[in-house]
């Protein structure tokens, strides 16, 4: 077999990781002459490019709104969080023994970033994540439940490793909603993780789900082998406006989280 035909081959095998180091890895061989060392260096590239291209795959399947990881926080700016928590959940015992993770907080906190910061280590052990908006959730899943598929949709999120529930609390639920975010919560409650953010409290959460009862069932199985991460601090977003000038607001550390001033 000759050289192209041993590129197109290797094309057509989906070889691509070996195929981009063949050339570098004949001269190689040339000179050191062990076929077993071309052999282990051509494996090693493939099992590279074939563990990228399922990172790559369960990345853009992950549903994540960007790509964020727990190194690029800040820290400094938000010394209410504990550094070597958050350094212990990126270890994702968590998800081993089956545990939640709750980030509440006001708005602009970082509450997102650091969930997705997660997930995205998940991703890289690879997990199962998938992340979606609250108000989406539940308009997916009564979405199911009308066109008679939401068993198999429940098949699905319990599959996953991780769910990322962000902005729960942002719009209170109706009491559908609510019984399907419940049914949600318990058939992966003990089988596998999720990591919820709030700009509420939990005492609060009664307004999220209009019914005191499911809003204790829900935030039972929720707190129950959790971590709960309550940051009290300011808003990133509002400090990058505060940086372009095109504002002019002053960023308190009270309980309500922002002040605005003119």
């Amino acid at each position: 077999m000759g050289y192209e035909n041993i590129h197109e081959t290797m094309k057509d095998l989906n070889l691509e990781g070996m195929e981009s180091v063949l050339d570098a890895e004949m001269q190689r061989w040339e000179k050191d002459e062990d076929v077993l060392g071309l052999i282990e260096r051509l494996l090693k590239a493939q099992k590279q490019a074939n563990d990228e291209k399922k990172y790559n795959s369960r990345l853009k399947y992950s549903g994540l709104p960007f790509s964020k990881k727990i190194e690029d926080f800040d820290f400094t700016f938000q010394p209410s969080i504990d550094k070597k928590q958050i350094k212990e959940l990126e270890t994702l015992r968590f998800m081993y023994e089956k545990e939640n993770i709750i980030f509440l907080g006001p708005p602009g906190v970082g509450k997102t970033h650091l969930a997705v910061g997660i997930g995205m280590k998940a991703i890289e052990e690879g997990k199962k994540v998938y992340f979606i908006n609250s108000i989406k959730l539940i308009e997916k899943m009564k979405q199911a439940f009308s066109s008679m598929t939401y068993e198999r949709l429940l098949r699905f999120y319990k599959s996953l490793d991780l769910l990322i529930i962000d902005e729960l609390g942002y719009l209170p639920l109706d009491i559908q909603g609510a019984k399907l975010l419940f049914e949600l919560v318990e058939s992966k409650y003990e089988h596998s993780s999720i990591i919820v953010t709030s700009n509420r409290s939990f005492n609060e959460w009664n307004k999220i789900f209009t019914d005191e009862v499911i809003a204790s069932a829900v935030l039972d199985r929720l707190v129950h082998h959790s971590t709960i991460i309550n940051i009290r601090g300011k808003s990133y977003r509002l400090k990058e406006k505060q940086k372009t000038g095109l504002i002019g607001v002053k960023i308190s550390e009270e309980k309500e989280g922002v002040v605005y001033d003119k």
